[in-house]
């Protein structure tokens, strides 16, 4: 039997017992560690209420509940006052693309005069404010989330849109946060490390489309709306797992919002969209195919869920000019493409480089690597995809956290080699990040494209357990400034710069 509510005063929330302020409700959470064991962490630094799975007696009021991860998403929800109650509540996940679609659905509702807001593991921004939301952040806590959402409606916005990983779905960082719609770029080969099996992962995913009809006391309510995407292999799952009304978009005509005349060049995409009611030219500086899916996903949001104009809405689509660490162009004068892009998995590594092949008539080299204690399987998808696409292939560290970078590298080549690469010839093995990428600059002829890929924006890598700074557009700058021999920053350090690839 779960216990009754004790009377506390609390004024703060908190999941790591070493962040517990005099005052907070200190909430025994259990992802990868039982927080229980940390319980007298807590009423040591002044927890004033504790919330747990486990029966336990404590000398501050102590409550019993079945799960704490969902108990943290909806106190979280009351202690800043209800606010997505005020809000419509966009959510947007998937394994690739997303921060690139919530931005695209953020300058639609920009252009259409909406006050909106949103969240992505990039940044958040709220009016004229840009917060930074972490180094290696996926989505953020529960009551990091709910304060987001007060700061949100306190500053007078009405929509947000919320990118949402599976970490946050599953571990219920969203809890109390009742999306009006839910939006899936694409669901493929990532985060088994967490979720165990390719169903789990797929269940977490779900989770979001599920909660679009459970009823909403919304101050402005609409009619909720599943956007899904009829190219990928989630599509017959979630259509059958999605009680709510449903829009499905993609490239075959098929699909209610569909794209044809696709035009894909180094600086501008171009295609018709067709939907319902509408056709109309789009055009973005966000370049590669992938990105014709994730602009018909923020489309299709904005115009059949919210009513925006079609016309609008492609002015929106084409007032993002870039993302941090998205098809970034780094340019020092060279006479080649230099590229840093987030992809950081086998599809989207895949969509880079053939998006590659489009931007550039000369060869593509690409640096990248694959994290530790993370789904071990792409390591070798990543490096045959590019043994496939790339003319050569630099396989370097990526977050190697406590794995030994030498077995991660050793797992990758054996997938280049699987696919015809020859070692030294056409794939490299260069276990320092600045010395890989100063490596494949050195490589370049006129007219080729260089790409760093799996970092982005992110600007740490871990070593171990600790983080250590890292920007890859700085490496690309850096090792650019060196070869033009012109002023340019400094390459960042790594543990890897002084030889040990532990």
């Amino acid at each position: 039997m779960l216990s009754p509510v004790p009377a506390a005063e609390v004024t703060g929330i908190a999941v790591d017992s070493r962040k517990v302020n005099p005052g907070d409700v200190f909430v025994a959470t259990s992802d990868r560690v039982d927080g229980h064991q940390f319980i007298p962490d807590a009423i040591r630094n002044g927890a004033a209420a504790v919330i747990g799975t486990h029966p336990l007696s404590l000398k501050v009021p102590y409550v019993q509940v079945a799960d704490a991860r969902a108990a943290l998403g909806y106190i979280s929800a009351a202690f800043y006052r209800q606010p997505a109650n005020y809000l419509t509540m966009i959510g947007v996940t998937g394994s690739d693309g997303k921060t690139t679609t919530v931005n695209y659905i953020y300058k639609i509702l920009k252009a259409a005069g909406l006050k909106a807001g949103m969240i992505s593991t990039v940044n958040a921004i709220i009016g004229d404010e840009e917060l930074d939301t972490g180094l290696h952040v996926t989505t953020p806590e529960a009551f990091e989330v709910q304060a987001y959402l007060r700061r949100y409606v306190d500053a007078g916005i009405t929509h947000v849109i919320l990118e949402t990983t599976s970490h946050g779905l599953a571990a219920r960082r969203v809890s109390g946060a009742d999306f009006d719609i839910g939006v899936v770029t694409n669901i493929t080969h990532e985060h088994l490390d967490y979720h165990g099996s390719w169903d789990a992962y797929l269940r977490a995913k779900t989770l979001l489309f599920e909660g679009l009809s459970v009823p909403k006391p919304k101050l402005r309510p609409i009619e909720p709306l599943a956007v899904l995407n009829m190219d990928d292999q989630s599509y017959e799952h979630l259509q059958a797992r999605t009680a709510a009304r449903q829009v499905c978009y993609g490239l075959d005509r098929r699909a209610e919002v569909w794209a044809s005349d696709i035009q894909n060049t180094a600086r501008i995409l171009r295609y018709t969209a067709h939907g319902p009611g509408f056709e109309l030219p789009i055009e973005t500086q966000m370049i590669g195919n992938y990105n014709v899916s994730n602009s018909l996903a923020a489309l299709s949001a904005a115009v059949i869920g919210l009513g925006i104009d079609p016309e609008v809405a492609a002015k929106g689509i084409r007032a993002l000019t870039g993302i941090p660490g998205r098809m970034e162009r780094i340019d020092l004068g060279q006479d080649f493409l230099a590229v840093v892009d987030f992809a950081h998995t086998p599809f989207a590594l895949r969509s880079a480089l053939e998006a590659g092949r489009k931007m550039t008539a000369g060869r593509v080299i690409a640096v990248f690597g694959s994290a530790g204690l993370r789904d071990k399987q792409k390591r070798r998808m990543m490096a045959e995809f590019s043994a496939q696409l790339a003319d050569l292939t630099i396989l370097t560290a990526e977050d190697p956290r406590t794995e030994s970078l030498d077995d991660i590298l050793t797992e990758m080549a054996a997938g280049a080699e699987e696919q015809g690469g020859q070692r030294d010839k056409t794939y490299f093995c260069i276990p320092d990040r600045g010395a890989a990428i100063r490596f494949a600059v050195q490589q370049a002829r006129p007219g080729d494209l260089v790409f760093a890929l799996g970092k982005g924006h992110e600007q740490s890598m871990c070593f171990g357990e600790t983080e250590y700074p890292w920007d890859d557009r700085t490496a690309m700058r850096s090792a650019l400034a060196d070869l033009l021999e012109v002023d340019g920053p400094g390459m960042p350090l790594l543990p890897t710069s002084q030889g040990d690839t532990k």
